[in-house]
């Protein structure tokens, strides 16, 4: 008779657990389908290792209320690449992925359960945010929601920490995304926002879309804070898995090694970078010249684009490189492209991946408009996450660094492990054109005006030999004078040979931080 019973509890267990994975209710389900979104459950089967193990906890929470099948959040410990990682994944077709405190219990648990185990933590962010009726259990005390935002920042830098944002996350859900390392949104689907649209009407009586407010397309273009935008939810998640083959399980261990490739065939470096310092050039095109075949990963492309940044692979070994774009605004340093270089290096930084700074930067944008957004105070920013980053560094002035921008990029002074430019290259307060204009304009404007222009000319090269790049390899300013041919394999003997770094910035609690 004991055995009857234990088999009718079994399969009475059994029969309870496949209604909890359900999820909510069938018209929930076409309802995102008709989205393009899939159930919680499926998005965390693509995510994960096929076959591979995965423990559920907390899959029974509130599973006596009627409607709530594991209080709307999914939380497991599964395998990427055979990789170990912890994950949270809301499920929007239980009262739109809100939160109940058990809802916010199970997310901290498994935040703490990746903390034990130094693994990367994933949130498959799809939530409508707190439900009020049970904002006195989750909103205020010690394991409230906020707990959740206080292990992220404690988890930053110890553990890769990335969001999939699949829908919303919503008032103070939205510091989830927040605090990643690195956010990648659905377009049309995805959005983030303190205040909603209509308590925006309410409150402040404005009249704004959600898309306006907080849109995926908005926060990867405007915003910063997403860093990949991609149209369907099959392409976030392969995103996820790619990015974590650049990653480290946890900030004690090195970046993963792979198969070297060479890169893909196209121009010289000499040939794409013009001599003229003016002419705008593709520096993706250099970029590819120097990286492994296919190994290119955009962080933030649609976003201060006149900054490119990104992770790859040369000669196999992951890599973090910043280079400017002169085609977009001529390559200038804004404060939003301060805010994109600070944060990359302190992502590269955390996880033990070396920087790799390509020059051709006129400065930083001047102006009363840029000193009012306080571009000083960001420029600080980004020289600071730089001067503080001590995995290897490697400089290369591609065609100019002018003013403070040679500061910003890792300049001489800044201790990269070399610094290296193209035989081409100019370092300079700032280039002939401008520095003759600033000095000689009265003598330039005394001069009858068919006069002028041999003047000038003759400034501009005289300017140029001063600056001239063997003059200040004479003068060990840079450390090497490489040919844009020889560039890639003079990276990879570097980075292989400074793998061994092993330095320490200061001896402090924290800095002062420039923000």
């Amino acid at each position: 008779m004991e055995e009857i019973n234990n088999k009718t509890t079994s399969e009475e267990l059994k029969e309870k657990e496949s209604e909890i994975k359900k999820g909510g209710a069938k018209k929930y389900h076409e309802s995102n389908a008709k989205k393009g979104k899939l159930f919680a459950r499926e998005r965390i089967e693509l995510l994960l290792d096929p076959g591979s193990i995965i423990v559920e906890d907390g899959l029974y929470a509130n599973n006596l209320a009627d409607g709530l099948p594991a209080d709307g959040v999914i939380t497991a410990v599964g395998k990427i690449h055979g990789g170990t990682v912890c994950l949270m994944a809301n499920d929007s077709t239980i009262k739109a992925g809100s939160w109940g405190w058990r809802t916010v219990e199970k997310i901290i648990r498994i935040q703490e359960t990746a903390i034990n185990m130094k693994v990367p933590m994933l949130y498959l962010v799809d939530s409508a945010g707190a439900r009020i009726t049970d904002q006195i259990e989750m909103f205020p005390g010690r394991r409230g929601a906020g707990k959740i935002f206080y292990n992220e920042v404690k988890m930053s830098g110890m553990i890769p920490q990335i969001c999939l944002l699949f829908g919303p996350s919503a008032a103070g859900g939205a510091y989830i995304p927040a605090f990643c390392d690195v956010v990648f949104m659905v377009d049309g689907n995805a959005s983030m926002y303190l205040g909603s649209p209509r308590m925006a009407e309410m409150v402040i009586f404005e009249k704004v879309t959600l898309e306006e407010m907080g849109g995926a397309r908005m926060h990867c273009t405007v915003s910063g804070c997403g860093d990949l935008l991609v149209t369907t939810e099959q392409e976030a998640i392969a995103a996820c898995r790619r990015y974590l083959t650049y990653m480290p399980q946890n900030y004690k261990e090195k970046t993963p090694l792979a198969e070297a490739r060479l890169p893909i065939e196209g121009r010289g470096i000499e040939e794409i970078v013009p001599a003229e310092e003016n002419t705008p050039f593709d520096m993706y095109e250099v970029i590819n010249q120097i990286i492994d075949r296919d190994s290119w990963f955009e962080i933030k492309k649609l976003f201060a684009r006149e900054l490119i940044t990104g992770l790859a692979r040369i000669d196999g070994r992951v890599v973090g490189i910043l280079a400017n774009q002169s085609m977009e605004k001529g390559g200038v340093l804004f404060v939003d492209s301060a805010d994109k270089a600070a944060k990359f290096m302190n992502l590269c930084d955390a996880f033990n991946i070396p920087l790799l700074f390509l020059m051709d930067v006129p400065g930083f944008m001047i102006g009363s408009a840029v000193e009012r957004q306080g571009i000083i105070r960001h420029g600080a920013k980004m020289i600071s996450a730089m001067s503080q980053a001590t995995v290897p560094k490697v400089s290369v002035v591609v065609r100019k660094a002018y003013g403070a921008g040679l500061y910003a990029m890792c300049g001489p002074a800044f201790e990269p492990d070399c610094s290296m430019a193209l035989p081409t290259a100019m370092i300079a307060v700032m280039g002939p054109q401008a520095a003759v204009n600033a000095v000689y304009e009265n003598k330039i404007m005394a001069l009858p005006p068919e006069e002028r222009p041999a003047f000038i000319q003759q400034k501009r090269d005289q300017y140029a030999k001063d600056v001239d790049i063997c003059r200040l390899a004479s003068e060990l300013v840079v450390d090497h004078i490489v040919s844009g041919a020889g560039l890639r394999d003079e990276l990879i003997r570097r980075f292989a040979l400074y793998e061994s770094k092993d330095k320490q910035f200061g001896e402090r609690k924290h800095p002062v931080y420039p923000v």
